[in-house]
């Protein structure tokens, strides 16, 4: 998702971009290189600035690490073990873990799903949960074990430590400091639509995915993945002071039209990340597409055909995606992108910046 602040981009300002496969094959659970690599389901995908990758697993409960050379090793977790154990990486547990970011420390965040907690995996390989309590859902504000979540989706880490979270099931965007304490950003508990405004006045309908920029705003993929309705379809924007606004796409209207502002069209989009620039990009994943926004508003596809799903490597609308869930950007303004549905990671390069 999630994203951190300091991704940058040297963003090409109209450049075709080419995707390729970096890691993964069939529906399995491999470490290694290249296509030996495989995945089952990856969700959340963020990018430290040593260049390493960070993929969250649904389907395994793990949390894998992928260097910059392409080899792919279990970070914390065991293969098809759920549970909430802290500890070492090799003896912690994950319950359906979606959402990953990555801090300036080092330091791995991950939103454990089922759990409905937050967990920490340390630049040591300690995995801790810093945020809620293992299998207990609920509203609550508060710090550490005292605050309580449902099904948190969506995460990203500030340059200075802060979390920020998509509650999804709460239909709330929460934020969480560096000394654990819990507080509700944006939008009501329980409560689901789509008003702009600031703090609880806001609604948001099954927020998915988040990223925060170097000024602490916060992006967040407004849009119903996981249910039968199509969400709000929109790409949100919310201020340090927690005022929420409509960035792109129009509430309840699915589509994948490019344009600016309520002229574009999302479906189901899941991540969202965010460059130092300010350039925001979207795994539209009902729409088997990749999408940026301008900071003007303007939204353009940058990879894949809308609801054309597949398999396929190449550049801009040849490239084929199945249901991305998650998209990070490094330094040179690389793409990274969960193809969930493919189980397999891309990685998508400007034409003409290689």
């Amino acid at each position: 998702m999630l994203s951190s602040t300091w991704k940058s981009g040297g963003e090409s300002p109209e450049s075709d971009y080419v995707f390729s496969t970096l890691a993964g094959s069939t529906f399995r659970f491999a470490d290694g290189s290249g296509a030996e690599a495989a995945f089952r389901a990856p969700e959340g995908i963020a990018v430290d600035r040593n260049g390493n990758l960070y993929v969250t697993e649904y389907w395994s409960s793990t949390v894998r690490k992928i260097a910059p050379d392409g080899t792919v090793s279990t970070l914390a977790g065991r293969n098809d073990a759920l549970g909430s154990t802290d500890g070492s990486a090799t003896e912690a547990l994950f319950n359906r873990p979606h959402g990953v970011a990555v801090g300036e420390d080092l330091a791995v965040y991950v939103s454990d799903m089922k759990n409905h907690t937050i967990r920490k995996i340390s630049s040591l390989g300690l995995v801790s949960t810093i945020a809620g309590k293992a299998l207990e859902q609920g509203t609550a504000d508060g710090p550490g074990a005292e605050a309580r979540f449902c099904q948190p989706e969506g995460i990203a880490v500030s340059g200075d430590g802060t979390l920020y979270v998509a509650d999804t099931y709460n239909f709330t965007v929460r934020k969480i400091t560096n000394g654990g304490v819990v507080t509700t950003l944006a939008g009501k508990p329980g409560t689901p639509g789509d008003a702009d405004g600031t703090g609880a006045a806001a609604r948001f309908n099954m927020p998915m995915g988040v990223a925060v920029d170097g000024a602490g705003n916060v992006y967040v993929a407004d849009a119903d993945f996981d249910g039968k309705t199509t969400g709000n379809c929109t790409v949100r924007k919310i201020t340090p002071d927690g005022k929420v606004t409509t960035l792109a796409g129009k509430s309840g209207s699915p589509g994948g039209a490019d344009g600016t502002g309520p002229n574009a069209r999302f479906t189901k989009s899941v991540g969202v990340a965010v460059s130092r620039h300010g350039t925001i990009y979207i795994a539209d994943t009902g729409a088997q597409t990749i999408r940026r926004i301008r900071p003007g508003g303007e939204v353009t596809t940058l990879g894949g055909m809308f609801q054309n799903g597949g398999n396929a490597d190449g550049i801009g609308s040849a490239a084929r995606f199945l249901a991305p869930q998650s998209v990070a950007v490094d330094e040179q303004g690389t793409l990274y992108v969960a193809d969930t549905g493919n189980h397999r990671i891309r990685k998508g390069v400007a034409r003409d910046s290689r």
